[in-house]
């Protein structure tokens, strides 16, 4: 294990524990340790409404104008909102080399499945809208952003919409069953997440059936989806999650990279500042984009 991580692992310990708390009070926790990270130089915040859905610009000097990345935060689909993830979409938008539009889609239990996909689907077409060229778009989303970033996937397959050039996922929430070995095996070795998973995907499916492919896209046809990169970490109670994914992309034939990244823990890139591993893992991410764009 990197000296890196350890310090990660330290700083984790001191944080405050939000589990078992009602979810306004996890929202504040979230918001006030990870809103205050500091953006990197070269980027302006712009706030945007993507047709209905608030979202916000990330900016990069000198970007392209007809690429982005179209980025799903991650929170158990109750927390989370483009400030709690700047800093991290914005260094991946450097690496990809083109602007982030960071949606702020709508959060349970006020609203439940399928509120985040819908505004996600809304979202990119409110980017096509702006003259961003499909063949230039990524979505990318972490954790349960990574699960709804498959679903926004499947549903624009299924209305027809013209598909982005791939899909990113850093350690995806895809399985809202919460079945795997790992969410056992990996509970002791993953700092970033706690039981109160099982209750968040209760929170969010509002007794929808948690196989319902748009909530669990493990259980998805995943048959026409363009190429899609995800990586996890060996350490994380979600690795069972990418290695189904991995296993339904290989039933159906579509293009699939998973990364497993050795003593990593869940979405170990916001720690990319002082994580050697979390600077590589988006320097993937950025190899990945320009490698899938036209």
């Amino acid at each position: 294990m990197s000296e890196d991580i350890k310090t990660v692992r330290e700083l984790l310990a001191q944080m405050p524990d939000s589990s078992g708390k009602p979810v306004e009070e996890q929202r504040r926790i979230m918001e006030e340790s990870m809103a205050s990270a500091h953006l990197p130089t070269g980027f302006t915040i712009e706030s945007a409404v993507a047709d209905g859905v608030p979202a916000e610009w990330i900016k990069l000097d000198g970007a392209p104008a007809d690429g982005a990345i179209f980025y799903l935060h991650g929170g158990g689909y109750a927390m989370g909102s483009p400030r709690t993830h700047r800093q991290t979409v914005a260094y991946i938008a450097r690496a990809c080399g083109v602007s982030a539009l960071a949606l702020n889609y709508r959060l349970a239990p006020e609203h439940p499945f399928p509120a985040a996909v819908e505004d996600a689907v809304a979202g990119y077409r409110w980017l096509l809208k702006q003259g961003i060229k499909p063949a230039q778009i990524a979505i990318a989303g972490d954790s349960a952003g990574g699960g709804l970033t498959l679903a926004t996937l499947l549903q624009l397959r299924d209305s027809g919409d013209p598909p982005p050039a791939c899909g990113i996922c850093l350690s995806p929430w895809a399985d809202l069953t919460c079945s795997s070995e790992t969410y056992i095996s990996k509970a002791e070795t993953d700092p970033m997440i706690s039981q109160d998973i099982k209750p968040m995907s209760s929170m969010y499916l509002n007794g929808q059936d948690p196989k319902t492919p748009l909530a669990s896209p493990v259980f998805a046809d995943l048959t026409g989806l363009p190429p899609i990169l995800i990586q996890v970490g060996s350490e994380e109670m979600l690795l069972g999650d990418s290695l189904a994914l991995a296993r339904r992309a290989g039933l159906c034939s579509i293009s699939m990279t998973l990364e497993i990244w050795k003593d990593m823990i869940h979405v170990w890139h916001m720690f990319s500042p002082i994580l050697r591993e979390g600077r590589d893992a988006i320097e993937n991410i950025g190899t990945f984009y320009r490698d899938h764009i036209k």
